[in-house]
């Protein structure tokens, strides 16, 4: 369960309840293996995260590439 709570000038702070502590260690440990803090690591992961598309159905999204792909390209591909 999320809950958004109190706003600063940077934005709104995120409260995320629930989640497995060792989960919170392994993202300590990859923050700090990339010498940031985990707040840091997790804002711009949820950035990045919050800018991809939204895929609700990959087949459908599967179809919708696969009808711009070019016919030669698609005839390269090897099959039987």
């Amino acid at each position: 369960m999320e809950t958004a709570t109190a706003t600063t000038k940077r934005g709104t702070t995120l409260t995320i309840r629930g989640l497995d502590v060792a989960i919170i260690e392994r993202l300590k440990i990859h923050a700090r293996a990339r010498g940031r803090s985990l707040e840091a690591d997790l804002r711009d992961l949820l950035t990045y995260a919050s800018g991809q598309p939204l895929v609700i159905d990959p087949l459908e999204e599967a179809d919708r590439i696969a009808a711009m792909t070019p016919r030669s390209v698609a005839q390269m591909g090897g099959g039987t």
